[in-house]
């Protein structure tokens, strides 16, 4: 298969990749199966890569004229019309889908739920929750699930890997690719999902973490409902920026991974000859007298490769994980990072490029808007939606079922309990703690220091305020910092309030003013006179009243 000086080469990156498991499987039998779905412009390298390791058994495509060519090219090789033959018995052990991308999500549930392993092109899916279920149904199935981020398995990316991992680039500072061309033009997706999901691989991997934030700006001029040109520009944990750049209408074709440490830059350029593919710049950047930077160019330096198809070294990966029942190195959870930055970059390209922020710790059922901030760190539970330019810090935790409206601003380490409704330009400042059910009406005010200077620091003197179940506070109310208000109380609005507030309580005015009790529907309580009881004409709830400023509910 190799001449004697590429198998010298062969043996030396073996040697020095981190991964070398991408060129580990040379030498096995093949015995294993493998159906590919979809003969296109792909799926053709697919069935000549599937065909040469030896698995090739059966393909399947809508197009009779592409079945015809399989047949003929591959004698022995059935065509089906659709996956369904392919999926019956034991016949085959591994579906390819190397169809459209919409047809991804389908095509590889119904491969996986019927006990097969696969091996899916890129995107995985064009959802975030079509990719977690594919993802769930792998692990549940225990099936090999596989994304063909081919890039993944280059040999120049594996020693650019090894270049990072050995220290010789140092730490990366920022990183940014180009994928153009003319041509390849979809109509399905766009040039973000078409392109970009290698790229975003490739920054994932190098980086090892998924990015904070993503922004997308871009332009549709084919089609007015697809993207022919983005720009998404990301943040990464420990201050990596990177950018990636792609398009299907540029006069000449450009594939460039560029990454630029501390120590050293590196070029990836998959357009350029193999000895030319990989390139090493030890510039330097000198500082005269501590003042002036100076850049100092080195010669650049050529990495040796040995040229071998990252396709082919994809599929061999592939099958080394079929046999040994090991997760592949683009593996489902791989795939499913790719899908949600490609969703944030979409999300954010409808929004004219607002920023986007990946939080973990953020339920997928959550719904922020484009324009809200949710920063890393911040916990915000399942149903609870955030609206338009509200900003939640981390540290902040939010429950169940929420709603903040516009501009609602959360700070660090506040806890806001489940169903809580806060209105339009409400700011809930460090210190403050809303239970269950609170209603905050629009523009209330809560504050944490009681003597405020702006010339003096006084973060050391925050006084804690409770506002407990149920408890409603007026539009334009200003809570002082350091008092409880009450189960069910209800605030009045533009009320100023400057000591505690008992259950049930109805306040109002400035300072506010015991008014008489609310029942927990919200209706007003009517006593007769001090201990009286009250049953809600509304509710039915009975209520006692114990002095001239506390009722409790009846429960008798």
């Amino acid at each position: 298969m190799f001449t004697e000086s590429a198998r010298k080469k062969l043996s030396e990156v073996k040697r020095h990749a981190l991964e070398s498991d991408v060129l580990g499987s040379v030498g096995y039998k093949n015995d294993v199966r493998v159906g590919v779905v979809g003969c296109g412009a792909w799926g053709a390298s697919h069935l000549r890569t599937w065909s040469a390791l030896g698995c090739l058994e059966a393909a399947a495509d809508l197009d009779p004229i592409k079945r015809d060519a399989v047949c003929t090219n591959y004698p022995g090789v059935e065509c089906r019309a659709s996956i369904e033959p392919l999926l019956i018995g034991n016949t085959i052990d591994a579906i390819v889908i190397a169809t459209p991308a919409a047809t991804h999500a389908e095509l590889a549930l119904q491969a996986l739920e019927a006990g097969k392993d696969v091996l899916v092109e890129k995107p995985l899916a064009l959802s975030v929750a079509d990719a977690e279920k594919l993802a769930e149904t792998a692990e549940e199935r225990g099936r090999i699930l596989m994304v063909d981020h081919v890039l993944e398995y280059h040999p120049a990316v594996v020693r650019l890997r090894q270049l990072l991992g050995d220290g010789t680039l140092g730490r990366i500072r920022y990183m940014y690719s180009h994928r153009l061309n003319l041509g390849l033009v979809r109509t399905e997706e766009s040039a973000l999902w078409s392109f970009a999901p290698h790229d975003l691989a490739l920054l994932h991997g190098m980086v090892g973490d998924a990015p904070d934030t993503v922004a997308c700006h871009g332009g549709a001029y084919l089609n007015p409902e697809v993207a022919d040109v983005t720009l998404t520009t990301l943040s990464f944990p420990g201050s990596i920026r990177a950018h990636v750049f792609v398009s299907w209408l540029h006069p000449f074709k450009e594939h460039r991974f560029i990454v630029v440490g501390e120590r050293e830059m590196a070029v990836f350029d998959d357009t350029e000859p193999w000895a030319e593919k990989l390139t090493r710049y030890p510039h330097l950047v000198e500082w005269v007298d501590g003042r002036v930077p100076i850049a100092r160019r080195a010669e650049a330096i050529r990495e040796p490769l040995v040229e071998i198809e990252p396709l082919r070294a994809a599929c061999e990966h592939f099958l080394e994980c079929i046999r040994t029942r090991r997760r592949p190195r683009t593996d489902a959870a791989s795939g499913l990072a790719v899908i949600r930055v490609l969703d944030a970059a979409d999300r954010s390209l409808a929004a004219g490029g607002v920023p986007i922020q990946l939080n973990p710790s953020v339920m997928a059922s959550v719904f922020i808007h484009p324009t809200a901030t949710v920063d890393p760190g911040a916990e915000v539970l399942a149903g609870t939606r955030i609206w338009h330019y509200s900003h939640v810090m981390g540290g902040a935790r939010i429950g169940r079922d929420c709603v903040l409206g516009q501009n609602v601003f959360v700070a660090s380490r506040v806890r806001i309990g489940n169903r809580v409704k806060i209105q339009n330009n409400v700011s809930v400042y460090e210190g403050v703690e809303l239970e269950d059910d609170v209603f905050c009406g629009p523009s209330a005010v809560f504050t944490n220091v009681i003597n405020p200077r702006a010339a003096i620091e006084r973060k050391d003197e925050f006084r804690p305020t409770l506002v407990q179940q149920g408890a409603t506070i007026g539009a334009n109310a200003t809570i002082v910092c350091g008092l409880t208000i009450g189960c069910h109380a209800l605030v009045g609005a533009g009320a100023v309030v400057t000591r505690d507030v008992p259950d049930h309580a109805l306040v109002i005015g400035v300072p506010a003013r015991l008014e008489g009790f609310v029942c927990t529907c919200g209706d007003r309580l009517d006593f007769v006179d001090e201990k009286s009881t009250f049953v809600c004409g509304t509710c039915g709830r009975s209520y006692r009243r114990t002095s001239q400023d506390q009722v409790i509910e009846d429960s008798s």
